[in-house]
């Protein structure tokens, strides 16, 4: 009765107040090819703790990132989080708090949301941004979905360099509204191509930098190209730390930006939950998603915040709401907050720099392996690199050796024909033993 308190009464009660003759029922739309036709093959009963022991031993045969030489990127980077973080985020008046359905009253977490949006408005070079979105792959799809909204138009030029699956949640959000989109074919320094396909019915041109294969493009010419036609330009960031070394998003001329935040202050967490970071024009407020918090002052004079826009849908009918986003990654959010404010502007370029660094050692250590060809010119802190032999092959190999030494282009998008392709990223917390490891073990698998 722990884990299943309904008796066969409550049962049958219930199914009689739908109209239901039996639990069977239920499920008539599922067709018969998809239903099982017996128990899952699992132990029938156990106990709480042999349960317990149970996964705990699946659970060990992971490699985590923390206990290996480690180059894992492509969306979600392995950072160090300050301890003071998980701290401050543990306190009651955070961890308990959730979406302020009446804000006025939660002003700690309006304090901490108008913080945050300072913070992501000077890091992206944008004059607002709001109070966060899901992840950066909703960030993008909701970009696209507000160009549409600011020029009337109803395409999407993509970028051969945006990370696949940013493309494919983007695809999946917008067609069911009719909105088309042109995703270019993929490549390593794929940003300029997007230049020939904007026309006039162009509503956006979306490109990424650091872009999926790590190449760093100042975007200022696309930017001039979708203006010249009245597009809007989009720009992508799946790495947050990169924007403390790089030019920002808004001095290429940016209208929206959509980036991930989970390099800021959130682990790698098995993909998730993270944060999307979204920032765009003053102009263009109104149509931006999601809410916004604001500063005023009391009736007494006093400092206060306010949820200054909330064109959502629990706040204003559907048909006239800019977004079903119905709340924002609160508890991200405010992590992502600490440890910017941990680091402030200086710490952070001391960050990125660290993280270049890092990778060009990773990069000159792998070139001097034969057979290896360093693909990505201008990076960050990842890069791309072809291999004698099938990359997905090869990381398989390295991870019998505890080594994750990145991730295969195929697995991101199987059909591109990239499968010699492997994405290999190094942070602050790549040591210069793990490089040393990598590029040996990696010369043994190819046979060097």
């Amino acid at each position: 009765m722990r884990y299943l308190p309904l008796t066969p009464d409550d049962r049958t009660a219930m199914l009689a107040a739908i109209g239901a003759k039996s639990i069977n029922d239920l499920f008539v739309d599922v067709p018969q090819a998809a239903r099982l036709d017996g128990p899952v093959d699992l132990p029938r009963v156990a106990g709480e703790l042999e349960v317990e022991r149970a996964l705990s031993a699946m659970a060990a045969k992971n490699a985590t990132a923390g206990a290996v030489p480690f180059f894992c990127g492509a969306g979600a980077y392995k950072h160090h989080v300050p301890a003071t973080v998980d701290h401050v985020i543990q306190r009651s008046e955070f961890l308990t708090s959730y979406t302020p359905y009446q804000p006025e009253i939660a002003q700690g977490t309006l304090q901490y949301l108008y913080e945050f949006q300072t913070q992501v408005a000077n890091l992206t070079g944008m004059p607002v941004a709001n109070a966060s979105l899901y992840d950066g792959s909703t960030a993008m799809a909701e970009g696209v979905l507000m160009a549409t909204r600011v020029t009337r138009r109803n395409k999407a030029v993509i970028s051969g360099g945006v990370h696949p699956h940013y493309i494919k949640a983007t695809e999946t959000v917008v067609h069911a509204v009719g909105v088309e989109t042109l995703a270019l074919p993929a490549a390593v320094d794929a940003e300029a191509a997007v230049i020939d396909q904007i026309g006039p019915d162009t509503a956006c041109v979306v490109v990424q930098t650091p872009n999926v294969f790590g190449t760093a493009t100042d975007v200022t010419k696309i930017a001039e190209a979708a203006h010249a036609a009245g597009a809007l330009l989009i720009v992508v960031v799946t790495e947050a730390v990169s924007m403390g070394l790089l030019k920002s998003p808004g001095e290429m001329g940016a209208d929206i930006v959509a980036a991930e935040g989970q390099s800021i202050g959130n682990a790698l967490n098995f993909g998730g939950p993270y944060v999307g970071l979204f920032a765009t024009r003053e102009k263009l407020i109104r149509q931006m998603p999601g809410r916004l918090t604001g500063e005023t002052v009391d009736a007494d004079g006093e400092r206060g915040f306010v949820l200054t826009l909330s064109t959502r849908e629990q706040h204003i009918r559907r048909d006239k709401a800019t977004s079903n986003i119905c709340t924002n990654s609160g508890l991200c959010t405010l992590a992502f907050t600490i440890h910017m404010s941990l680091l402030g502007e200086t710490g952070l370029r001391k960050l990125a720099l660290l993280n270049h660094e890092k990778a060009v050692a990773t990069r000159d250590a792998l070139a001097t392996i034969p057979g290896v060809e360093v693909l990505t010119d201008r990076f960050f802190n990842e890069f791309a690199v072809r291999l004698p032999k099938n990359a997905a092959e090869v990381v398989d190999q390295l991870a019998a050796h505890h080594v994750l030494a990145g991730v295969p282009y195929s697995r991101l998008a199987p059909d591109a024909g990239m499968d010699d392709v492997l994405l290999v990223a190094a942070t602050e917390t790549t040591l210069d033993a793990d490089i040393q490891i990598l590029a040996k073990s990696l010369s043994k698998v190819l046979g060097a």
